[in-house]
């Protein structure tokens, strides 16, 4: 291939790679070696000696490696997050996050459009509500899973919900879903007794904060030491309460140690 008929070639990338190709095979002419017999010298000046340096980059196998090929799809945590969803769970988040302003309008598409999904495609739209911190919309799905035949009550789909409205400080709607949740015989975890003691001592509710903190104590699980520390820092500034939560801390945890503060960050002197 001649070098005028690469230059015009179509495609500029499989030019430039074929004439580099055939600029490496250029052949090198060597001398004669000086310290060679006359005999041999005489024979071998009149025929040049061509060699071909030998390239250690592998030759293209198919027109596929000369690029960087792509087919298009989206790549890295993206592409992995979105299989979990499919088109009509994704098409269902959009259209209620869209339409939450209007309670009417809500209403109709749940009957329409949420309704008819399946199980997986339902509770993956739960799921994507609670991830987005969009609580309201997640309790309006919440209820449309309990009237489901295939429904039956799981502690864990209880316990992300109450976590998500405990985090954005839903209290009352984390405390109904919790009376509803004891009413099916279903116990909380350590984790969510966590999070909703967290949740009322950061609304400044400290009295039910123990009322949660009684209710753990009847717990079949056995305890763990988060939620007491959580109460243990959060009351502060209520040392009759904190003095009852640290005695039965020192009793269930005999090798475990809690900080106590100076006196003067519980006024007194």
């Amino acid at each position: 291939m001649s070098l005028g008929a690469i230059c015009r070639s179509k495609s500029p990338f499989l030019a430039s790679a074929l004439a580099l190709r055939d600029l490496i095979r250029i052949p090198i002419i060597r001398e004669p070696s000086s310290s060679s017999s006359s005999s041999s010298s005489s024979s071998s000046s009149s025929i040049p000696q061509f060699s071909y340096p030998i390239s250690r980059e592998p030759p293209f196998t198919s027109e596929v490696n000369r690029c960087n090929y792509h087919d298009g799809r989206p790549r890295g945590s993206l592409w992995r997050g979105k299989k979990l969803i499919g088109k009509e769970a994704l098409f269902v988040v959009m259209g209620l996050k869209r339409l939450k302003d209007d309670e009417e309008k809500i209403d109709k598409f749940v009957k329409t459009h949420v309704s008819r999904l399946l199980k997986m495609d339902m509770i993956a739209v739960l799921l994507e509500f609670e991830r987005q911190d969009e609580v309201n919309l997640a309790l309006k799905i919440f209820r449309v899973i309990q009237k489901e035949d295939w429904y039956k009550p799981d502690r864990f789909l209880y316990k992300d919900l109450i976590i998500a409205l405990a985090k954005c400080k839903k209290m009352d709607d984390a405390m109904q879903l919790w009376e509803t949740m004891r009413k099916e015989d279903l116990f909380p975890d350590s984790q969510t007794y966590t999070e909703v003691i967290r949740g009322f001592l950061t609304c400044g509710s400290p009295g039910d904060a123990m009322n949660i903190y009684e209710d753990m104590k009847q717990s079949p699980d056995p305890p763990e030491e988060l939620p007491f520390r959580i109460l243990l820092k959060g009351l502060l500034p209520h040392p009759l309460l904190r003095n009852r939560v640290k005695q039965d801390f020192e009793e269930i945890f005999p090798d475990s140690h809690s900080y106590d503060p100076p006196e003067e960050i519980f006024g007194l002197r």
